[in-house]
């Protein structure tokens, strides 16, 4: 892979100080999430892990953070108007809970393969639907619609800085709760969640590593890495319905910089790691937020010598909202 370019901080769109005020800004309203940890589970990867247990936030999943933070980053007079987004489900919750959480409007634009459960949290938190096509492009030109008719702020699932600055809220935590870490797997999408714990993560400590965890059938961050470049697949095919979309331009740079290595995982090595998930942590944990364990059971991690002294590993569960019927389908396979 590229290696890292030496790139200033001023490049990216969010960063260590930005994290530490989001921090402030959301401490009234998010959860500190705990760290669990497993012998059994330390056995079984060879390596002591640390999980970041995310799906316990609020909306369960990390996606609060940032739409807290960005919601309450707004001024009075762009609040009123309500803010906008399109999103498959975790960032749709999250943004309409914070939204209520202030008392202004949240049109969510979701698209109409997104799973029931994640479009139920959307209604229970306040937010008002509007459908479109599964593509990117109908979400967007959907999501546009309602910015022109409403004069609602949009707030990105992951390609702005006060999300970015959100999410990385999780590693100034996590590198609290638990200091020996000298490695994190976070799971990688759009980047918005990598993004901000690696820029937190390696201002506290520039030694860690910091790994993306992917689907094999949704790899786009790994041949962007290959390539040097953002680089978009034609499908993506994968149980991990989180972990659909495509970096963006504020959040490649940082990919591109910060990030050490991308690992690559099928579904049926999600599926596993969803079980030991539950059967050891006793936590209910989606597709998305299991891949970080996959990542670290995997040949590809277990059997690849640059990873020899990654001895201290924290996961980070980034959500909890797991589709059960899909899950038993699964399982009974």
């Amino acid at each position: 892979m590229e290696p890292n370019r030496s790139t200033s901080s001023d490049d990216y769109a969010a960063d260590i100080s930005s994290i530490r005020q989001a921090q402030v800004r959301i401490e009234p309203f998010a959860h500190k999430t705990p760290v669990l940890t497993s012998e059994t589970l330390n056995s079984i990867a060879g390596r002591k892990l640390y999980f970041k247990c995310e799906c316990f936030q609020k909306g369960g999943a990390f996606k609060f953070r940032g739409a807290c933070n960005a919601i309450y980053s707004l001024d009075d007079d762009q609040a009123a108007k309500g803010v906008v987004t399109h999103s498959s489900g975790n960032h749709a919750a999250a943004l309409a809970l914070a939204a209520t959480l202030r008392g202004i409007p949240a049109y969510i634009v979701i698209p109409k393969n997104a799973p029931k459960c994640k479009v139920e949290n959307v209604k229970r938190y306040g937010g008002q639907v509007i459908w479109s096509e599964p593509s990117m492009q109908s979400r967007e030109d959907t999501a546009n619609k309602v910015l022109q008719d409403t004069g609602a702020v949009l707030i990105h699932p992951y390609n702005d800085g006060r999300i970015i600055s959100g999410q990385g809220t999780v590693s100034l935590e996590f590198l609290e709760q638990a200091s020996e870490i000298n490695t994190l797997i976070v799971p990688i999408s759009g980047g918005g969640l990598i993004s901000g714990v690696a820029l937190a993560a390696k201002a506290i400590n520039p030694a860690i590593r910091i790994l993306a965890a992917e689907p094999m059938g949704a790899d786009d961050a790994f041949q962007s890495k290959i390539n040097g470049k953002i680089t978009k697949l034609s499908e993506v095919n994968t149980i991990a319905d989180g972990l659909r979309a495509f970096l963006g331009d504020l959040t490649w740079p940082i990919v591109r910089d910060l990030v050490d290595d991308v690992i690559v995982v099928d579904d049926k090595e999600i599926i596993q790691a969803m079980r030991l998930c539950y059967e050891i942590l006793k936590i209910a944990v989606e597709p998305s937020g299991a891949i970080g364990l996959a990542a670290v059971l995997s040949d590809g991690f277990q059997k690849n010598p640059a990873y020899s002294e990654c001895n201290h590993i924290g996961i980070v569960i980034s959500g909890g909202n797991v589709d059960l019927g899909v899950l038993w389908k699964s399982l009974d396979k």
